[in-house]
């Protein structure tokens, strides 16, 4: 063998491991090509319909029309940033949409975990199941259905103010009322998604070492000392990774809770970063400007999500992803 000929073959050994390694590729191939073909439906999906249209977002960027599409409309720069941040209109959208999310985040965040807490302390199993299913059923309402009912109980002609007619006390006005339209709002969220919220912190809380329980009670720890330092610690890296997530979607306050009363309390009120989008992107037709509103949100949303990981790594957790 020459030595150009031993410079370019591979030697021995380095051959063995690139065929152990091409082996060892092919059995997991072999071995997860059906957990593959199921994966790819719900990838092709995510692809199609989150990942290509983030190619839209270049009509930011443009005085976009739909007749001339992205390739014949004018390319005008930051100019639908600086005329929305302009806008007055605009930052009403953020202020309304930072009220709900802050109360969301107060009120509605912990609530699942309560009532996992809750669910996880009943000792029958059977009336266990039965509270789950009755806590789990207002999700799979549409909002249209959720906002009919509270109209029902606390609209102006709502069972509740006819009770209060009866008895000649005052009549309230809840669904009318602007100054408490982001805690209706907060409430409604709460009484349908609360139930399935305990979902993922049931699965964690069943997680956690019983040994760890009759430890704490044998040295004296009560209730509330083994939530605080048994519960709690077991289910942290849970309630981090859903903190994170809520995080990143933080500016979306429920698009279609708000557009079905938004007639009720006005604009002033119920205007948020969603609806403004749509209002001036598809009602008003300045697409480019309503484009450059949700960018603008995305980027925010992302940047908080990638914070609070970042936060997660210091605190010893894993967050959404690893470092």
């Amino acid at each position: 063998m020459t030595t150009v000929e031993s410079a370019v073959r591979p030697a021995k050994g380095q051959r063995r491991t690139e065929g152990e390694a091409n082996g060892k590729r092919a059995g997991r191939w072999r071995r997860d090509k059906t957990l593959f073909f199921l994966a790819l439906p719900g990838a092709l999906y995510f692809v199609l319909f989150f990942y290509v249209p983030l190619l839209g977002n270049v009509a930011a960027f443009q005085d976009y029309s739909p007749l001339l599409g992205f390739t014949g409309s004018e390319f005008t720069g930051f100019e639908n940033f600086t005329v929305m941040l302009e806008d007055a209109a605009f930052w009403k959208a953020v202020g309304n949409t930072l009220e709900i999310t802050l109360l969301q985040l107060i009120l509605f965040f912990p609530a699942p975990l309560g009532l996992a807490l809750l669910l996880h302390s009943m000792l029958g199993s059977r009336l266990k199941r039965l509270v789950q299913t009755v806590v789990y059923l207002p999700h799979f309402m549409s909002w249209v259905i959720v906002v009919a009912m509270f109209q029902q109980v606390f609209g102006g002609a709502g069972s509740l103010n006819m009770f209060l007619r009866q008895n000649d006390v005052g009549i309230l006005n809840i669904m009318n009322n602007p100054d408490t339209f982001s805690l209706l709002m907060t409430s409604q969220v709460v009484w349908k998604d609360c139930g399935w919220g305990t979902i993922m912190f049931l699965a964690a809380l069943v997680a956690v070492d019983q040994n760890l329980y009759e430890a704490a009670a044998v040295d004296g720890g009560g209730r509330w000392r083994r939530l605080w330092h048994v519960t709690l610690p077991g289910i942290r890296p849970v309630l981090i990774m859903l903190f994170i997530l809520r995080l990143g979607d933080i500016l979306s306050v429920g698009f279609e809770q708000i557009l079905l009363q938004r007639k009720f309390v006005g604009p002033n009120a119920a205007e948020v970063i969603d609806t403004y989008v749509y209002y001036t992107g598809v009602i008003d037709n300045d697409w480019g400007m309503g484009v450059a509103a949700g960018l603008m949100k995305g980027i925010i949303g992302a940047a908080l999500m990638y914070a609070a990981n970042k936060l997660a790594h210091k605190l010893g957790e894993q967050g959404v992803y690893s470092r």
